[in-house]
């Protein structure tokens, strides 16, 4: 049985599927002060998955739960 070996690169639609499939977060956080003073506060949370990665992972999490009660 013989080893092949690959090279290290991979084409766009393989990290597009690989991304989708696993899914990524950014989470970022800014703040920006003068002399004490709070001038501008960003939070901003990125999730890039597929529809189906972020529904699984959301129900381990306990996030669908509330979107499916009724106000």
């Amino acid at each position: 049985m013989a080893v092949e070996k690959t090279i290290g690169s991979s084409s766009l639609v393989e990290v597009i599927d690989r991304i989708l499939d696993k899914g990524i977060v950014i989470d970022a956080w800014v703040r920006v002060s003068l002399v004490g003073i709070e001038l501008v506060a960003i939070e901003a949370r990125v999730v890039i998955a597929s529809v189906e990665t972020y529904l699984k992972y959301a129900e381990a999490i306990g996030l669908t739960a509330s979107a499916a009660v009724p106000a």
